[in-house]
């Protein structure tokens, strides 16, 4: 099987993701993914792709992940694998799907607008 390379994206994080088989290891910018991400929760939202698909330990990730927070970076990843593993496997989706895992998080910070302190703050109103 050729790697397969596929995109997640969350907030401002950027995760660019190779799938390829292997012994299910997790590297992010050439860290082990348990280091780059110590947080059991972090690594729980990674492993989630592979559970639900029961894939686990069947193939190798290599992710290279830019901008944003660490939870940014973690849904990011998260939709990148849950991707590449569609495009090996088009039977996974339905069950990726119902888990909420193929959906590209839209929110994102709302931008400051002129004339006041935040996006939606204002400055105190004197009326007298």
């Amino acid at each position: 099987m050729e790697p397969v390379i596929s995109l997640g994206r969350r907030k401002t994080s950027v995760a660019r993701v190779t799938l390829m088989e292997g012994t299910g290891e997790i590297t992010v910018n050439g860290r082990d993914g348990k280091e780059y991400f110590p947080i059991t929760m972090q690594q729980f939202k990674i492993q989630q792709p592979f559970q639900l698909t029961e894939t686990v330990g069947k193939f190798d990730v290599v992710a290279r992940v830019d901008g944003g927070g660490i939870t940014g970076q973690v849904d990011a990843l998260r939709l990148g694998i849950a991707r590449a593993l569609v495009a090996v496997d088009a039977e996974h989706k339905p069950k990726l799907k119902a888990e909420d895992l193929m959906t590209r998080d839209p929110r994102a910070v709302e931008r400051k607008k002129f004339g006041r302190k935040k996006a939606r703050k204002r400055y105190q109103f004197s009326k007298r």
